[in-house]
């Protein structure tokens, strides 16, 4: 501890300055400038807009490959200037030496220009991919969000198969990212190409991997304690005071004002400093195992003078950059001035809660029992899927297979409807269900009508069915249910073929991925989006089309909050109460009143 104390404190200020400016320009010059591209890539490769049904013609499209490579190299270029420049400062601590940022910066570019070269191509895997894909905290700060979507890992965990191959995935990547640890730190220190690095890696970490995993994790964690423990005593010392004095007294009012201020301070430093700490403990990982192997120790020459060519480059990097500010601005007003991005539309909308396969939570799925729980239990619509049988019925099913549901290991168009409807679909969820039947649409159409019950229909073609739109269009034309009903599928011709036999039932187009303007996509009414793939950019786009977006399947009360946050208008899950609780408290009270709540109770 004291070791990585004095690699993060020799250079404190110039650390703290480093990670201020990255953050800054990550958000707001090159993290658009990254978007920009990869929306241009798109446009030339003739796709507007991405989702599940589009996504693998267009990353086997040669000109996508090529594009792609070189804008993958473009991010690991700027990644490696934050890992290479906080390894650099590190290092000059290392060595009991001051050094700027202006000096680090250009030491970090020649380095992570490097990257282009023939040998060091297959840097982007560490960079960009590996590390973050396990999610151990030792990315930079600009890819670190990136994480596996929360619907795969849901499908991943759910399926024995997968989940086992899962788990060996991570224990091969956590492998080769504990062989190659140090191949960054070897990069930039000794010049070596991404080849040599791993090697060298590799030889160093060869029987520290183990121990060198167990080290981080439990220093990450002794420093988030540490945090946690100054939080907490922050707290304490200000209910001490508001116990202690009268409301009104000036001076409590005031050490309160500045202990928060000292909290809000300290999560500020240690954000900035949550890169530089991961890699301070790598570093002094680095040269404990080059000591005990007693491999030389190579340090960048800090105080060698810096060349008026690299005066002029940091001071073109410096004006580029500054330039791009202002254009990007520019820009956004012009947009903001020619109504491009029209905030008046934004309002505060009623956000509606759709029961997943009704209350499924607690009943078993797609069944009149998890619809009438759905009712009881509050949910404003509920959604439903449904398939056809050999003899052309509509019923209700989310798998194309029985098995799972009722034991039988026979397709939906293999049986008929007096088959289908003789099996058991409740006791695989509970005993307390069974003999619980699949129903037919109609009479789910039958008790929605009767209830007031709005139906979300999922549609899911397999190829073997006859007049399925017309047929389900027909159905609920029949009941008069146009009106309270929305038609969704994940296959947008299925939305065509609706709005060719009833333009006036409102269809949702279902998906995983969500990129590009698909608010163009003229059969969609609205959009139902995997949770994880939801921006406020993309909720923004929809709602000024006037169009609305569900976001599914949301059952945490994390992920639900992050909804309500980005102002979608319907939450699809399986927790109808853990949602509704968590959309009235987040509808219904904000952040200072959240405070005002939190000290009337320390006061009473």
């Amino acid at each position: 501890m004291k070791k990585i104390k004095k690699l993060l404190t020799y250079n404190l200020k110039t650390l703290l300055g480093f990670e201020l400016i990255y953050k800054l320009s990550t958000t707001l010059i090159f993290t658009p400038l990254f978007l920009s591209i990869f929306k241009i890539i798109t446009k030339v490769t003739g796709f507007n807009y991405l989702t599940f049904e589009n996504i693998f013609k267009f990353l086997l499209n040669p000109l996508t490959l090529i594009f792609l490579f070189l804008l993958i190299l473009l991010m690991t270029f700027y990644t490696l200037i934050d890992i290479s420049t906080i390894i650099i400062i590190l290092d000059s601590s290392y060595q009991n030496k001051k050094i700027t940022i202006k000096e680090a910066l250009i030491l970090s570019l020649k380095k992570a220009k490097q990257v282009f070269k023939k040998g060091n191509l297959l840097f982007p895997f560490l960079v960009i991919f590996l590390i973050p894909f396990l999610n151990l905290g030792i990315s930079s700060s600009f890819i670190s969000t990136i994480s596996i979507p929360e619907f795969i890992l849901d499908f991943i965990i759910k399926n024995n198969l997968l989940f086992c191959f899962y788990l060996i995935l991570m224990f091969i990547l956590c492998f080769l990212l504990f062989r190659w640890l140090y191949a960054i730190h070897y990069f930039v220190l000794e010049n070596c190409n991404f080849k040599e690095a791993r090697l060298k890696s590799s030889n160093l970490s060869k029987k520290n991997k183990i121990k060198d995993f167990l080290t981080i994790i439990f220093t990450e964690l002794l420093i988030t304690l540490i945090y946690l423990i100054f939080i907490f005593i922050g707290i304490i010392l200000i209910i001490f005071l508001i116990k202690t004095f009268n409301k009104s007294n000036i001076l409590s009012n005031l050490t309160i004002t500045i202990i928060w201020l000292l909290i809000a301070i300290s999560f500020v430093i240690l954000t900035l400093l949550s890169t530089p700490i991961c890699y301070a403990i790598i570093s002094i990982l680095y040269y404990k195992h080059k000591e005990k192997q007693k491999e030389e120790i190579k340090h960048l020459n800090i105080n060698s003078k810096i060349s008026s060519k690299a005066n002029k480059k940091f001071t073109i990097l410096k004006y580029t950059s500054l330039a791009l500010v202002l254009i990007s601005s520019s820009l956004f007003t012009y947009s903001l001035l020619n109504g491009k991005y029209n905030f008046n539309i934004e309002y505060i909308r009623t956000m509606e809660v759709t029961a997943h396969r009704g209350a499924s939570k607690s009943y078993p799925e797609n069944t009149m029992a998890a619809f009438i729980g759905a009712k009881k239990l509050g949910a404003d619509w509920v959604e439903l899927d449904v398939a056809q049988t050999k003899n052309q019925e509509i019923i209700v099913t989310h798998d194309t297979n029985l098995k799972r549901t009722t034991g039988v290991n026979k397709n939906t168009w293999e049986m008929t409807y007096e088959e289908i409807s003789k099996l058991d679909a409740g006791s695989f969820f509970s005993k307390e269900f069974a003999n619980e039947r699949i129903p037919l649409l109609k009479e789910v159409l039958e008790y929605a009508k009767a209830n007031n019950l709005k139906l979300n229909i999922e549609l899911k073609p397999t190829g073997h069915e006859t007049d399925f739109e017309k047929i389900i269009s027909s159905l609920i034309k029949e009941y008069g249910l146009e009106n309270e009903c929305v038609i969704t599928s994940q296959v947008y011709e299925v939305l065509e073929n609706i709005k060719k036999y009833e333009p006036s039932l409102q269809t949702v187009y279902v998906m995983s991925l969500a990129y590009g303007d698909i608010t163009n996509l003229k059969a969609a009414d609205n959009f139902s989006i995997e949770a994880s793939s939801i921006t406020k950019t993309l909720v923004n786009k929809v709602h000024n089309k006037g169009k609305k977006i569900y976001a599914w399947t949301v059952n945490t009360k994390e992920s639900i909050a992050d909804m309500v946050k980005l102002n979608v208008d319907n939450i699809i899950t399986d927790n109808i109460t853990l949602a509704k609780d968590v959309i009235y408290q987040n509808k219904t009270s904000n952040l200072i009143q959240e405070y005002i709540n939190f000290v009337n109770n320390l006061l009473n």
